[in-house]
């Protein structure tokens, strides 16, 4: 697939998979799944920081909380979707263990340790 005529097909009406199958022939095919295992959910596209709130927030609490059951020096914290003190206190502790820099802010290389770490505690318990 070449990129510019890719990009041509597209501003032409093109679908992705109208395109796809413009290279690759019509056996292409897109296919759907309801969940995929692994990573837990895509970062938000915004750092979350004090004064943060929403469901990003809580998702991000109730991982911290479950990472906190195998690494006891992380603080669980309420999972309330609000971004507090004690949320970022415990970023920051969950960063000095990860050596990611702590600044209690849960920026895009945070988010995936986060979320990282989360699968691999998680998958551990459900084997247990």
């Amino acid at each position: 697939m070449r990129q510019w005529e890719s990009q041509t097909l597209g501003e032409n009406g093109y679908s992705a998979i109208e395109i796809l199958r413009y290279f690759y022939g019509d056996s292409i095919f897109i296919n759907t799944s309801e969940e995929i295992s692994g990573i837990p959910s895509s970062w938000p596209g915004r750092n979350l920081t004090i004064g943060s709130s929403g469901s990003k927030v809580r998702q991000m609490q109730e991982q911290i909380n479950v990472i906190a059951g195998a690494y006891p020096l992380i603080p669980k914290i309420a999972a309330d979707g609000i971004y507090g003190e004690r949320t970022a206190n415990a970023v920051k502790v969950f960063q000095k263990v990860f050596s990611l820099p702590q600044t209690g802010i849960v920026d895009y290389p945070t988010w995936y340790k986060i979320s990282e770490i989360y699968v691999g505690v998680s998958r551990i318990a459900e084997g247990a």
